[in-house]
């Protein structure tokens, strides 16, 4: 579900040992994250479900909070220049959308966790928000997968296999997480469809079920994503080179106070003067000509 800033060779966004360890805080928050759904998932299942939907709120919070680091960390890269992405569209499509659409999805599924909670603890006068949550619960995962498949958008100039691998063992679990979050969600009103429930009454046991199964997907796509940023952090020579002619490149050149090629060139001919055309003189008529040979 998340994509740290050492998936991309030109990160820059501090010093290189505090970098390291923002992005080892970062994925083992996220993996932490993980666990503390399927312990709400878990719980679920047992006698105190409500206890439950508090784990929930705060992994899904601990998510949301991961991909908002990705986000400012891939923004820092260009030194926070909005007007580098129209030049760079994976930036823009999965670097810069990817962990907003996932960030977005995580409050949207918060929400909805937190009205059944309320709801339950409230109980009468607050009905109005089980339609609501229930909605809720399905748009969350919704956002999860379209954030998954912009994750999966990601194309290098060159990447080693062994990159490649560990790339695509993050994003497949990742994906399938999502799909499974979103196909529970959907069971769950449909489920409930015909039949009045209040309360914890409102999250169905298929629900607590697709949703463990859809967090241990999670959690193999975290350790994954930990053993990646290990790998590429050690990992000696360039294995993963970004696209060329992209945003990070263009503000190199911006830091080297030199202009991309394009604009270079473009200028280049304007600065270039004209070269004189020769004067083209007025035929001379044949009688003058005679008039001089004589």
């Amino acid at each position: 579900m998340v994509k740290l800033a050492s998936a991309r060779e030109g990160r820059l966004y501090g010093p290189r040992l505090g970098r390291n360890r923002a992005e080892y805080v970062n994925a083992g928050l996220y993996l932490f994250a993980t666990v503390v759904l399927i312990g709400g998932f878990l719980a679920q299942l047992s006698r105190d479900p409500k206890s439950g939907l508090v784990l929930l709120l705060i992994g899904l919070v601990l998510i949301a909070a991961v991909n908002l680091h990705d986000l400012f960390a891939h923004l820092a890269g260009i030194d926070y220049r909005f007007r580098l992405l129209e030049f760079d569209t994976q930036l823009a499509l999965v670097e810069f959308a990817a962990p907003i659409v996932q960030t977005l999805g995580s409050l949207l599924s918060f929400l909805g966790v937190l009205f059944i909670f309320i709801q339950a603890e409230k109980g009468y006068g607050y009905y109005k928000l089980e339609k609501h949550a229930l909605n809720l619960l399905i748009a969350g995962p919704v956002l999860w997968l379209l954030g998954s498949i912009h994750n999966s958008c990601q194309i290098y100039e060159r990447a080693g296999g062994q990159v490649q691998i560990l790339q695509e063992s993050v994003h497949v679990p990742f994906l399938l997480g999502s799909l499974l979050f979103m196909l529970a969600a959907i069971l769950n009103i449909h489920e409930q469809s015909g039949h009045v429930h209040h309360g914890m009454g409102l999250l169905s046991k298929m629900w607590a079920w697709l949703g463990m199964f859809g967090s241990l997907l999670f959690f193999m796509g975290g350790f994954m994503n930990v053993v990646k940023v290990f790998h590429m952090q050690q990992m000696d020579g360039v294995r993963l080179e970004k696209l060329r002619g992209g945003a990070q490149e263009r503000l190199n050149r911006e830091r080297e106070g030199r202009a991309p090629l394009i604009l270079e060139d473009q200028r280049r001919r304007r600065k270039q003067p004209e070269e004189p055309k020769p004067a083209v003189l007025p035929p001379t008529p044949y009688k003058d000509v005679l008039i001089g040979q004589s």
